[in-house]
């Protein structure tokens, strides 16, 4: 018996380990390469509006993708294709290694963008498959360090690698990794059962199709012009909303959808969706507005800025794994309040806080904003993900992905405008210490609003899930 409970503990870390790597991998994949991206310009000879393509085809492949390959895994089998994703991967890093002009690393970016589309869903699907429900908190916690670890870290680890080997080797690095997380899932990963592929579902391809068009198109909207609306970005979000009604329209209609419609019906999955892209856009109002004010009101030098900035993913990846094991103590609902609270305190904190405070005025609502997003997240994740049927699990971890995804290109563009509004110049470089911290006050009031319209929307499917729970059971 003994020997039994090893092989599956053993078996259990084995799987983690996999599932670990890969979003650890995938998460390091976007970080890394944005400190490349002036060493890149240099070397193929090249604008920045071309060379940024080395950071979207990657985000993307993402963001489009990521829902079909979760609603694939629920078909052909979550095994095997993370074996596959983490393939792709793998020989996308070496591609993009090798690559000897610019347009082959950008293509290369795409294959191994859609490597970490699959790897970030079948990451939290195969949570609920491998792992007992009473721990799934602490199982979504450690991949959220993870994932917080590859973005805290990319930036860093990316300097180190481009000035003592070359910018080709923040890609080869991932080779090693990427083959050990392969050793690992086919090692541990439990094997696809054969009636897991059922003859009478068929792939959606038109809804597929209509999905990544809309996504591309959106996600092309909040991205080109790098926040300045133009007529381009409106054509291309008016393309996003008719995308987005013919898609529900085909989905309604077809017998196997790749979102089938009926399961917006649960308010706790609806719910979850909903505040993972608000907190999401808050998040990245963070990571957009901060590098200014700290550099144009705080008036800190790069180095300084960059350190300033690692404080809030460190908190993340320090928190994640006791943020999960409070899920299993107190409740994904529980924790999930809490996170908001603390994501809401930190945003009302950083609309008042004055110049005089300097960078612990910064530091401190950034590191309560963190800490909230690091319960959040995990709270949010165990929600959607713990009592899913099993040839939903993919299709589920994918949209829950993609409204993160969703969220941070929103935030990028929505939240960048709001500052560049609120700051009232064109050029914040020559700007008054004070505009550009009244800039980032005004910003931080509008990511307050979000937050609390995020709790509102917690509570009240909190209150509608428990009314029909109770019309169930009567």
């Amino acid at each position: 018996m003994e020997t039994i409970n090893l092989r599956v503990m053993f078996s259990t870390r084995g799987a983690l380990a996999s599932l670990s790597l890969s979003m650890l991998l995938s998460s390091l994949g976007t970080s890394i390469a944005n400190v490349a991206l002036p060493t890149l310009m240099q070397t193929f000879s090249t604008s920045f509006q071309k060379v940024q393509w080395i950071i979207l085809a990657y985000l993307l492949a993402i963001t489009t993708l990521i829902v079909s390959v979760g609603r694939l895994s629920d078909i052909i089998g979550r095994r095997r294709l993370l074996l596959v994703g983490l393939s792709l991967f793998v020989a996308a890093s070496v591609l993009c290694g090798i690559s000897s002009s610019l347009w082959m690393l950008i293509a290369a970016r795409a294959v191994q963008g859609l490597g970490a589309a699959i790897m970030m869903v079948l990451t939290l699907a195969f949570v609920s498959e491998i792992i007992p429900k009473d721990k799934i908190g602490s199982a979504m916690g450690l991949l959220g360090a993870m994932s917080a670890i590859g973005t805290a870290f990319g930036p860093a680890l990316g300097g180190v690698l481009i000035s003592k080997i070359g910018w080709q080797s923040i890609f080869l690095v991932n080779i090693p990794l990427g083959i050990l997380a392969f050793i690992f899932a086919y090692r541990y990963l439990p094997v696809d059962r054969q009636e897991q592929i059922k003859d009478e579902i068929s792939f959606d391809n038109v809804g597929t199709l209509i999905l990544v068009l809309t996504l591309a198109a959106y996600a092309l909207a909040m991205t080109i012009g790098r926040g300045s609306f133009g007529l381009l970005n409106i054509v291309l979000l008016l393309i996003a909303i008719l995308g987005s009604c013919l898609f529900m329209f085909v989905e309604a209609k077809v017998t196997s959808p790749l979102i089938p419609l009926d399961m917006f019906r649960d308010p706790l999955l609806s719910a979850g969706l909903i505040m993972s892209a608000l907190v999401s856009t808050v998040l990245m109002a963070t990571l957009v507005v901060g590098p200014f004010y700290l550099s144009y009101a705080l008036e800190l030098n790069v180095a300084h800025v960059g350190m300033v900035m690692a404080a809030g993913p460190l908190v993340v990846a320090f928190t994640s794994v006791l943020a999960g094991r409070m899920v299993d103590w107190f409740g994904a609902q529980l924790i999930t309040i809490i996170g908001l609270i603390g994501i809401a305190v930190g945003s009302f904190s950083l609309s008042v806080i004055p110049i005089r405070f300097g960078i612990p005025g910064y530091i401190f609502p950034v590191v309560i904003i963190t800490l909230g997003y690091a319960l959040f997240q995990t709270a949010n994740n165990t929600a959607v993900m713990k009592n899913v049927l099993r040839d939903q699990r993919g299709v589920i971890s994918g949209m829950l992905n993609l409204s993160r995804n969703l969220g941070l290109i929103t935030g990028a563009s929505l939240m960048g405008a709001v500052f560049a509004f609120a700051s009232g110049t064109s050029d914040i470089a020559t700007a008054n210490p004070e505009v550009v911290a009244s800039g980032m006050r005004i910003t931080f009031v509008v990511a307050t609003v979000l937050i609390v319209f995020a709790f509102v929307v917690a509570v009240v499917s909190q209150v509608l899930a428990t009314r029909k729970a109770l019309f169930a059971n009567a």
